[in-house]
């Protein structure tokens, strides 16, 4: 199947049915023990798996898509300018964005054509560690960091980019027009989503109340807009709720396993996987949402629930 025909079939499944994305990955990977070589001495740079380690990267993608997901998300959350600049390597992100692409793009193949159900890779465009309106980076820089990220991500076979958890909307901006740039450049015309992180106050970190993210980011050509990461579902239904009521375009949501509770072990994510299909099936039904999926603590079989339970139902007008 060529590019464009997936990309085609990834439009017509959005606008037709809900589909379903996979949940978190860095506790994924952790879980798999990489080593500091692993990691070429940078640990927690999840995004140098891609190359040292495409093994362990290609068998998470791998549980995501055996319990019935329709798409994977790219282990490329932070491979942006700001994000890998704290490791010193600030020069790899086009290599680390294509090799993460290419690894979830072939899984993807594999289960397309084994089970005759296409699917899909969505290129993860993380917010980085930078926030333009507190004066911590420049806004071009940042754009231009977001430019070769999703350069990559084309390049390795993405079928949407999604820019995802922005917690600032200059930082979103500088995301979402770096990614048109590189579609441009490019010469294709994938899906852009965007998913914004509210916090439990009620807005995003830097105080952006929906409404206005909405009135921001509408403008600027994306496909989707939703919510992700920051909180569990229950946190987010009233921001949901404004967006089905005003927004112009289709909605997702991949909310963490309920608000983290802090352990010895560390954080500790309570909403097990009936909790979270309940949530996304009352979700598709109250706010027509098109696209639902999980972050932090969301496993393959909080995955696997939600599969089975949105599965052939349609997105509500």
């Amino acid at each position: 199947m060529t590019a464009d025909t997936r990309t085609a079939a990834l439009r017509t499944a959005l606008a037709t049915r809900v589909v379903v994305a996979d949940g978190a990955m860095g506790t994924m990977l952790q879980a798999q023990d990489p080593t500091l070589e692993d990691f070429q001495q940078l640990e927690g740079c999840n995004e140098i798996l891609n190359v040292t380690r495409p093994d362990i990267v290609r068998s998470v993608h791998a549980e995501y898509f055996a319990v019935g997901v329709d798409c994977v998300e790219t282990n490329t959350f932070g491979a942006n300018s700001a994000a890998l600049g704290e490791y010193d390597i600030p020069e790899r992100v086009f290599e680390l964005s294509e090799a993460g692409a290419r690894i979830a793009r072939q899984v993807a193949d594999e289960y397309t054509e084994s089970s005759g159900q296409e699917r899909w890779v969505l290129g993860s465009m993380g917010p980085g560690t930078k926030l333009p309106t507190l004066g911590h980076i420049a806004y071009t820089t940042l754009r231009d960091g977001f430019q070769a990220n999703a350069e990559g991500l084309i390049a390795g076979g993405a079928d949407a980019l999604l820019v995802e958890t922005t917690q600032d909307l200059l930082q979103t901006k500088a995301a979402l027009l770096g990614a048109r740039r590189a579609l441009e450049a490019s010469g294709t015309e994938l899906p852009l989503l965007c998913s914004l992180a509210f916090e439990t106050t009620g807005t995003m970190l830097l105080g952006s109340e929906i409404g206005a993210a909405l009135t921001a980011l509408e403008p600027l050509g994306i496909d989707m807009i939703g919510l992700n990461c920051s909180t569990g579902p229950a946190e987010m239904s009233e921001h949901l709720r404004h967006l089905a009521r005003h927004s112009r375009i289709p909605l997702l949501c991949m909310p963490n396993a309920g608000l983290p509770v802090l352990t010895k072990d560390g954080a500790h994510f309570p909403l097990g996987p009936e909790g979270l299909a309940d949530a996304q099936e009352t979700f598709v039904g109250e706010y027509g949402l098109s696209l639902v999926g999980g972050c932090c603590g969301t496993t393959p079989e909080h995955l696997r629930q939600v599969v089975e339970r949105v599965r052939g139902l349609a997105p509500s007008e």
